[in-house]
């Protein structure tokens, strides 16, 4: 666990970088550094099978995931799935993979993660999702499109104050999932549903067994 650790924690290191943005094509140093940025913020491999993660995530509240709940189900038998919806208290947007690990995550990783969490600069915003739609692997989600900008901004920022190398943005589809189903739909507008997002929680998931404890969690700016 001690030299997991010490791999996990490399990207909590302090790091120098580029502050500005980069107008010119980029160079091979450039390139080798988006590499290692981009292996950075992947799950660490476990040297045991993984059975624990450690990922950042906006939740909705309480209210609104009930209101996701019972619309849920509506659309559920209106489409002819099968799939078991998720609990209300296990719906949420995920914004990246902090750790993938043998075993339940030390402390000391979960402040170092938390530590560097918390310098990133975001205000309160609100989070809206105003289409349904299946994904390739089965997924049935909420997604959006203008009304996701917040949650783009959110999750570049994250990754930033994870790792402030300089990288390309990084490929990101804002979704909540619903269930899984082997019928795929068609993605379709739907009443708009939403809430205020307030702060960037990191969930201890065990893997397989959709079991979901909140760490720590990370106040987004009050305005």
């Amino acid at each position: 666990m001690d030299g997991l650790f010490t791999r996990t924690n490399e990207l909590l290191k302090p790091m120098s970088g580029l502050t500005g943005p980069i107008h010119r094509a980029p160079s091979r140093l450039f390139a080798r550094r988006g590499h290692r940025r981009h292996a950075a913020l992947a799950p660490v491999p476990a040297q045991r099978p993984a059975t624990d993660r450690l990922f950042f995530a906006v939740l909705p509240d309480a209210e609104t995931a009930g209101q996701i709940a019972d619309r849920t189900a509506r659309w559920r038998t209106d489409h002819g799935l099968k799939g078991k919806p998720l609990k209300p208290e296990h719906f949420h947007i995920k914004l990246c993979n902090a750790a993938d690990l043998p075993e339940a995550p030390r402390q000391d990783l979960i402040d170092a993660l938390t530590e560097r969490a918390s310098t990133l600069s975001m205000p309160a915003f609100r989070v809206e999702f105003d289409r349904v739609m299946s994904f390739n692997n089965g997924a049935f989600v909420l997604s959006g499109d203008e009304s996701t900008i917040g949650l783009e901004v959110l999750q570049q920022r994250l990754s930033d104050a994870l790792d402030p190398s300089p990288r390309p943005a990084r490929r990101f589809t804002p979704h909540l999932t619903l269930l899984r189903d082997q019928r795929r739909i068609a993605e379709q507008p739907v009443e708009r549903i939403g809430w205020t997002a307030r702060e960037v929680v990191l969930v201890h998931s065990l893997l397989g067994q959709t079991t979901h404890r909140h760490v720590a969690r990370v106040p987004l700016l009050q305005t």
